[in-house]
């Protein structure tokens, strides 16, 4: 479940109701907000299937007035390195001015009749900051179909720090729209920010 807000006890009531450990990851996210007011956050909990596993993973996003904060919670299986059931939180603070994009993909059904302010069904939000980048090879290749000649690579280089995906269909519509709302938060705390 997502959630925005901008207060300490919305952030704990919207961990709480996602219902994923919740005292674990409020703990850690909690220490890496500090004593900073809140000014957005989004909580996105997804269910993924791992061959005849199912995993849980909760991502809290929190927006500052200084910093962008992520924070990831995964469960895992016992293993050789622990007997147990085990569950793995990290915490990421990024300073707002190093975010170097925020990306909003939106998906609407039937466009044609599209009217402002309809919701999409589906939105993908991503963020990059530079501390992951994903680069796109291929060959390098000249008009001439018969060239045999080594024309070297070519590629793209891309922001990859988070993708999250949120769907009216998987989520709820409430989810979409408060995704929505943190990404223009956290793009307006990105224009306010001189370069």
């Amino acid at each position: 479940m997502a959630k925005t807000s901008t207060t300490t006890q919305g952030l704990r009531a919207a961990i709480e109701r996602s219902g994923y450990y919740p005292a674990l990851v409020a703990e850690a996210v909690e220490a890496a907000v500090g004593g900073e007011p809140i000014r957005s956050f989004l909580v996105h909990q997804e269910t993924t299937f791992d061959q005849n596993e199912v995993r849980r993973h909760v991502t809290v996003l929190v927006l500052t007035g200084n910093r962008f904060i992520v924070s990831h919670t995964d469960e895992q299986a016992a293993d050789g390195t622990s007997p147990t059931p085990y569950a793995t939180t990290s915490t990421e603070s990024v300073k707002i001015g190093r975010i170097s994009s925020v990306v909003l993909s939106r998906v609407v059904a039937n466009p044609e009749s599209y009217k402002p302010g309809t919701p999409p069904r589906e939105v993908v939000l991503t963020i990059g900051w530079g501390a992951v980048s994903r680069i796109d090879l291929e060959p390098a290749a000249c008009g001439d179909p018969n060239c045999e000649a080594d024309h070297g690579y070519t590629g793209n280089s891309t922001a990859d720090d988070l993708s999250l995906r949120v769907s009216e269909a998987g989520d709820g519509p409430e989810t979409v729209q408060q995704t929505l709302a943190f990404a223009q938060a956290l793009s307006e705390a990105t224009a306010d920010v001189p370069r």
